[in-house]
């Protein structure tokens, strides 16, 4: 089999079923059952979009993981490559509504099922078919030393079979330390294409005594080999850094594009026009910037993944970086304009909704 046959996106990790209750757990009251997991919620942003993924990971063989792979499935992600630990649970999150900006999340996922997840795992899910993207975030690592050991393998697999890896950090403070993440994650940075992260998470890929600037801190990631860094602003946006194109690229693309240059199974080969003045940034390196995309803000959880899932996608179809800016701060509005994880996620046909005046019924 030759690099890069399995599809668009291979992304595993944890994902549990969610409790979103209806204010203070203390006080009762009642509460929405769903699933939640920054990797699923970005598998199912892609599938909406038209690109085909798979999601790796373990649910306990209860009703929990049954709901987990049953809504996966639903949303056309492929969990071919997941399965049932008869000896574990399924994990649970709760999120806990505790002012009208300020939501609360509790986390029941030691020593379950989905943080048992072995090397063993990936090796199967590269040997059944070599994905163009190997999409990871820094919460699995910091579910168990399996995990954590099951995570290296992956760069490693990737890095061997010519798949492009992009790491969103999405670290958890309360799953590990500031400390221990940016122990392993700095272990990482030579294995990532395309780095995704929050502005205040990027000095965790970076040695100590590292620039307190945000550019700075970018392009030294760039220099210790990341090919692009995107930083997520929440509502100011998102900004990208980029190494200049290599000698006879499109304009538009860094070799972090390796097997996502292609146009993807949604897209035509026409589909990659960008405007002329983005191309031009694009391809002579440096960084841009996308505004957020005003919205009337109902739920801020899930947008980071949202924008990952956005940005992924506009990649996957062969659009330069101004493209994925657009479409990642795009996806991101509609996750906060929506309550859930990923219940707002758009399809393609919906992209351009957020442009309708006030108002607008489509009839």
């Amino acid at each position: 089999m030759g690099a890069c046959d399995g599809g668009s996106v291979l992304t595993f990790g944890e994902t549990m079923v969610a409790l979103r209750g209806s204010g203070p757990l203390k006080l009762g009251g009642t509460m929405d059952v769903s699933i939640a997991g920054a990797e699923s919620n970005v598998a199912i942003g892609l599938a909406r979009l038209g690109h085909t993924v798979r999601w790796v990971g373990a649910v306990g063989d209860d009703e929990a993981g049954e709901l987990v792979l049953r809504t996966l499935r639903a949303e056309a992600v492929d969990v071919s490559g997941a399965w049932k630990d008869a000896g574990a649970p399924t994990g649970l999150i709760l999120f806990e509504p505790r002012l009208p900006d300020l939501t609360r999340v509790h986390y029941y996922r030691a020593a379950s099922a989905g943080s048992r997840l072995s090397p063993d795992v990936l090796d199967r899910a590269f040997a059944t078919a070599v994905p163009r993207i190997l999409h990871l975030t820094g919460i699995t690592p910091a579910l168990s030393p399996t995990a954590r050991a099951a995570s290296t393998h992956a760069l490693r697999l990737a890095r061997d079979h010519g798949a492009m890896v992009c790491l969103d950090v999405n670290h958890r403070a309360r799953l590990w330390s500031a400390d221990q993440a940016s122990a392993e994650l700095q272990n990482w940075m030579p294995y990532v294409d395309l780095l995704i992260a929050s502005a205040d998470e990027l000095p965790l890929c970076l040695p100590p005594g590292s620039p307190t600037d945000t550019g700075a801190q970018a392009r030294a990631l760039l220099s210790a080999g990341v090919q692009e860094v995107a930083v997520k602003l929440g509502a100011a946006g998102a900004t990208s850094y980029a190494r200049p194109s290599r000698p006879g690229a499109p304009a538009g693309s860094t070799s972090s594009a390796r097997c996502a240059e292609a146009p993807s199974d949604a897209q035509d080969a026409g589909g990659d026009a960008q405007d002329a003045g983005g191309d031009a940034q694009d391809a002579g390196g440096g960084s841009l910037h996308q505004p957020a995309v005003a919205v009337r803000a109902v739920d801020a959880v899930g947008a980071g993944d949202a924008f990952v899932a956005g940005y992924l996608s506009a990649l996957l179809d062969g659009e330069g970086i101004a493209g994925r800016l657009e479409r990642g701060v795009t996806t991101g509005a509609f996750a906060v304009a929506s309550p859930g994880d990923w219940e707002g996620a758009p399809t393609r046909a919906e992209l351009d909704l957020l442009g309708a005046p006030p108002g607008t019924v489509v009839r």
